[in-house]
């Protein structure tokens, strides 16, 4: 390839790079803002979180425009071929996380029309973790480091047990306050959806993996720890 061909063909890269970067800036942001209209009760951010969506679907378009273009015009090869098929993938589970974040924010509208409850366990706790693994999975993107892909795959097995003993602790709570069986239900979507967040996180973290070292790992993160 010529050098000048070579440097815009870079420069795309780079420019593909740096708009997933702003899709997951934008998308972390959401995922905050929805749970801080759920423990703040604030209705305006949930409607908030819900108007900017379409922000994030035309980001995704734009990246798989971009990112065919590559693929269409200048062939790539090897790693440069990974990464432009990879970052389809990825703007599409960013696009999913923003999805996430909507749930949140459309839950915390039903709530907050509603009495608080006092609930049994610590959302922002969970939503801290799945928003850790988000930043993490971007983290190993930019420096392509698959180890810290490693450590994705090791706080969804965190999340995933967090989940299962909240919603246990949200269902004992059903039980003994029955005037809260709806609300409560509204709380258990919303801690499915920070695990979901965190699931779509880990498959970001696989697809460093595919990109630094061509290797599928898809749904055999945790084999893949072990290895």
């Amino acid at each position: 390839m010529p050098m000048q061909k070579l440097r815009q063909f870079e420069q795309e890269l780079d420019e593909l790079k740096q708009n997933l970067l702003r899709m997951a800036a934008e998308a972390e942001i959401a995922v905050k803002k929805s749970v801080t209209s759920v423990m703040s009760r604030n209705s305006d951010l949930a409607r908030e979180v819900i108007t900017d969506d379409i922000s994030l679907n035309r980001m995704e378009l734009a990246i798989e425009d971009q990112a065919f273009k590559i693929l269409a015009l200048r062939q790539p090869l090897a790693t440069d071929l990974r990464l432009t098929t990879a970052a389809l993938r990825i703007a599409t589970e960013l696009e999913r996380i923003g999805d996430q974040a909507v749930n949140i924010a459309e839950r915390a509208l039903e709530l907050n029309s509603r009495p608080p409850v006092d609930l049994p366990i610590d959302l922002q706790v969970m939503a801290d973790l799945a928003l850790g693994m988000v930043r993490t999975s971007i983290d190993a993107f930019v420096q392509q480091d698959p180890k810290l892909a490693i450590q994705v795959c090791q706080r969804d097995v965190e999340v995933d047990l967090m989940d299962d003993e909240y919603i246990q602790k949200i269902l004992d709570m059903m039980i003994k306050e029955s005037r809260w069986v709806t609300r409560l239900h509204h709380f258990i979507i919303i801690v499915r959806n920070l695990e979901r967040i965190a699931d779509l996180a880990t498959n970001i973290a696989e697809d460093i993996v595919f990109i630094v070292e061509g290797r599928v790992i898809k749904h055999r993160c945790e084999d893949w720890m072990m290895a």
